[in-house]
């Protein structure tokens, strides 16, 4: 797995809206701490001002934004100014030769997913974290901060989270990969479907309804993803929906900790990291260790 080289001061950055389309003034406090804050000079794409129906303009628009980006060599991170849905349409047709050969940071979660899975598949490590859209509010400030260190070289030696009573004692190694539990599932039979061996899978999601959730796991389980797992990190699952005609009877970790309960790695819940204002940055691909005890559970990351 290549990691792309970290940021310095005076490093131009690219951001642009793969995905959905939102009110460009939104965007102000998180160029304006790319820029002034980070000190990096940013080119914004043509997506973050086009509306195409739902979308930041047309697929072909948002593609060629991110193949420009990809393709400029001045360019050393990318950003996703937003999720919402869109990234699932562009994920095919994009020219990876020149990211595979100078690899470059991107950045986003949710939607983004697919393309954070588009780069692992093909060798390159990524950011799954903050996006610029939402980097201007105070209460997230603390994830901010964890984007930014990683993106500068300043990585923390590890992430440790109070124990739940659902986990899975035990440790493990193995890469970090994952995102978005929808974008998965979709992507199952793709190009950007992911060989989860040995891999610590990360999931979260947002407004999906507990019967939904459940068929998800069940099909991660039935195709075989959940087998050969090193372990599991369980983060937020957020404005879950119960059916009022029909409830489900169990919770979003209840639900996921049946699907792997014939298993035996580690399975770590409630990790900060998803559609929360504590939404710490991940780095996907890269090798982690898994440790869940008793008393907490742990990220640990080695030197890149």
């Amino acid at each position: 797995m290549q990691v792309p080289a970290f940021l310095r001061p005076g490093d131009t950055v690219g951001v642009l809206a793969p995905a959905s389309w939102f009110p460009y003034e939104e965007l102000a406090d998180g160029l304006r701490i790319l820029r002034d804050d980070w000190h990096l000079r940013v080119i914004e794409g043509e997506s973050l001002q086009a509306i195409d129906g739902p979308f930041a303009g047309p697929d072909e628009l948002r593609r060629a934004d991110l193949q420009r980006f990809f393709d400029d060599p001045s360019v050393r991170a990318v950003f996703a100014a937003r999720g919402g849905y869109g990234c699932y349409r562009i994920a095919d047709g994009l020219d990876l030769t020149n990211v595979r050969a100078k690899p470059k940071w991107l950045v986003g979660f949710s939607d983004v997913t697919v393309l954070l899975s588009l780069l692992y598949n093909n060798g390159i490590a990524s950011l799954h974290g903050l996006m610029p859209r939402q980097f201007g509010h105070p209460e997230r400030s603390e994830s901010l901060e964890t984007v930014r260190q990683w993106l500068f070289g300043e990585t923390p030696t590890h992430y440790s989270v109070p124990t739940h009573s659902l986990n899975r004692l035990g440790s493990a190694k193995g890469p970090l990969v994952g995102g978005n539990l929808t974008l998965l599932v979709n992507s199952l039979g793709t190009p950007t479907d992911l060989k989860l061996d040995g891999a610590v899978l990360f999931i979260e999601d947002i407004d999906e309804t507990l019967f939904s959730l459940d068929r998800m796991m069940t099909q991660l389980k039935r195709s075989g993803r959940l087998s050969s797992l090193a372990g599991l990190v369980v983060g937020q699952f957020t404005d879950m929906r119960e059916n009022l005609s029909l409830p489900f009877g169990k919770n979003a970790f209840e639900i996921i900790a049946e699907k792997v309960s014939g298993y035996t790695y580690p399975v770590l819940f409630n990790f900060p990291a998803g559609h929360v204002d504590y939404n710490l940055a991940l780095p996907i691909g890269v090798n982690i260790e898994l440790q869940v005890d008793g008393e907490q559970g742990r990220l640990i990351f080695g030197n890149l």
